[in-house]
């Protein structure tokens, strides 16, 4: 059955919209089609009231390509339903901080991913919002200097590097719970700091915490112009932070936005679902 999209571009921001089509479990082909358009146009599709089951997200999110993992929890809450402690500041803990800082997802393995599907199962009262930055909006912003700067240059990412900025020195937790998915003993890939994107061929900044150590460039003022970067495309129009309600769920496109979590109390229960999709091998691969 064909599905009429009422697709509502958010306010005040360069990127994002609001989908309401039924539930996106009842899209047939053409329909998915114009969402997928809507998808690459918008960066950002938000669908409200979904309550989507495991079975369903993963077979939604195949509908955008092949997924680097299925489903992971990112929660604050065990597989045996009691709470995690925050004080205990254990692995999984410290990654749920980590993530707290602007980045891509999967920048550093060896193919950056294409894009993630994420719905919310509970949520806090306050807090515990997930923000996005739209990297195409910020490279168009740029002056021609920076353009200048930073066009040809490349960084390593790595997410040895962006937790150990945190303390965080990765060591898999005797429950089982944490699985140690991105600290890879694999090369650390190198990315051009200048994406273009495979499908639309507009160009974004890849920049983000787990960004470092420019080639060529000294390390303080590696971190410096990275830093600098993040702060420059981290600001109004070009960020939105969603504040989620239970059902929702949201698709966003991983080679032109960066995204973060945000701080919530975390003696209330916050669970996500993230099903992850993997990018294109030659597209997304790190420079050789």
């Amino acid at each position: 059955m064909v599905r009429a999209l009422d697709i509502e571009p958010l306010r005040d921001t360069t990127f994002g919209a609001v989908v309401r089509c039924g539930r996106v479990t009842d899209l047939d082909e053409p329909s998915f089609r114009e969402l997928y358009a809507a998808w690459l146009k918008y960066a950002l599709l938000i669908f409200p009231d979904q309550f989507l089951k495991r079975d369903e997200q993963i077979a939604f999110a195949k509908r955008f390509g092949p997924l680097e993992f299925e489903m992971a929890a990112i929660s604050n809450v065990k597989s045996d339903g009691t709470l995690r402690i925050e004080k205990d500041n254990d692995d999984v803990m410290k990654v749920l901080k980590g993530n707290m800082g602007w980045h891509c997802d999967s920048t550093y393995m060896p193919v950056q991913a294409k894009g993630a599907v994420f719905s919310a199962e509970e949520v806090p009262t306050i807090g515990g919002h997930t923000g996005f930055a739209d990297m195409r909006a910020a490279y168009d912003a740029l002056d021609q200097a920076t353009l200048a700067k930073i066009e040809g240059l490349s960084a390593f990412h790595s997410l040895y590097y962006s937790q150990a900025k945190l303390g965080h020195e990765p060591k898999k937790n005797s429950d089982g719970e944490y699985s140690g998915y991105g600290f890879h003993s694999g090369p650390v890939p190198r990315r051009a700091l200048i994406k273009v994107h495979p499908e639309t061929g507009r160009k974004s900044l890849l920049i983000g915490r787990h960004a470092h150590n420019i080639p060529g460039m000294e390390k303080d003022d590696s971190q410096r112009l990275l830093q600098e970067l993040v702060d420059f495309a981290c600001q109004p129009p070009r960020i939105y932070h969603h504040d989620w309600k239970p059902g929702e769920a949201v698709v966003w496109d991983n080679r032109c936005l960066l995204h973060q979590a945000t701080p919530w109390d975390m003696t209330q229960r916050r669970i996500m679902w993230h099903s992850r999709i993997a990018g294109d091998p030659v597209s997304e691969a790190a420079l050789a």
